[in-house]
């Protein structure tokens, strides 16, 4: 968060000015629901397995649609709520191995993922009513996330998770450095997709990214893939396709439906 401020801060100058009139108090809200996220999935990961965390995590584009029907009050298609079950399965099956599941650790993990969703809708909102672009957004959360998650740091890590900090050699910093502007951009490219869709299509793009993964995985390193493997990809890209073409699937059932009854008529 400190290296998206120092990133964003000159490119918002370079750009043209933003709204005078900044909603400080959901800015504000954004960040405490961002902060809240890291802890609980921080939190999660002490219990389980990091294969049980994305299993969990895939459940996101659900907990999106329900919260965007439920506080923006927005209609979707019901293939689109239909296209939730094979989006949702099918990235679980994609990394579903030998887990072992955790109540615990699940219930932090799922508080997690209701929070990453209700993170982009706040996200949504504010890019796309109020009026910010991706780069002011960046800016103006990136303060308050430092001040919270360094608190939180220094309030509950001090100790034995410091020690030796200093010690650590320039290579180590580097690296440090790079997975910080990767984030950066990461979250400059999310602002970016959130602000032209919306905070539903996001995390269905998410779960399309473990489908990626793995094919990236058994191309670049050979890794193999089990049978449930390739069964959540079919899912996963079959439950897509449903929730970006429900119309023209509803129309082609709809043609094969009517050409089925003058047959047997």
């Amino acid at each position: 968060m400190r290296s998206a401020g120092a990133v964003g801060y000159p490119l918002a100058r370079l750009r043209a000015p933003g709204p005078a009139a900044r909603p400080r108090a959901r800015i504000y809200l954004l960040s405490a629901t961002f902060c809240s996220s890291v802890a609980f999935g921080n939190l999660g990961l002490n219990y389980v397995q990091l294969d049980v965390a994305q299993v969990v995590y895939t459940t996101t584009p659900l907990f999106t649609l329900l919260l965007s029907a439920l506080l923006l009050r927005r209609r979707h298609h019901p293939l689109q709520y239909a296209a939730m079950a094979p989006v949702c399965a099918g990235a679980a099956c994609s990394v579903l191995g030998q887990v072992r599941f955790h109540q615990a650790g699940c219930c932090f993990l799922f508080a997690a993922t209701f929070l990453r969703g209700l993170k982009s809708i706040q996200q949504s909102l504010l890019l796309q009513e109020h009026g910010l672009d991706a780069v002011s957004l960046l800016c103006l959360t990136s303060l308050p996330s430092f001040c919270i998650l360094f608190s939180a740091a220094v309030a509950l890590e001090v100790g034995p998770a410091w020690a030796g900090v200093l010690r650590y050699d320039s290579t180590l910093w580097a690296y440090v450095l790079l997975s910080c502007l990767g984030s950066v951009l990461y979250n400059l490219a999310s602002f970016c997709v959130l602000s032209l869709t919306s905070a539903l299509t996001i995390h269905v793009l998410g779960n399309f990214n473990v489908v990626g993964n793995l094919l990236l995985s058994r191309l670049l390193f050979g890794s193999q893939l089990s049978g449930l493997s390739y069964v959540g990809i079919g899912l996963t890209l079959a439950g897509m396709f449903m929730y970006h073409q429900p119309d023209y699937i509803a129309a082609r059932w709809a043609s094969w439906h009517g050409r089925d009854r003058d047959k047997r008529e």
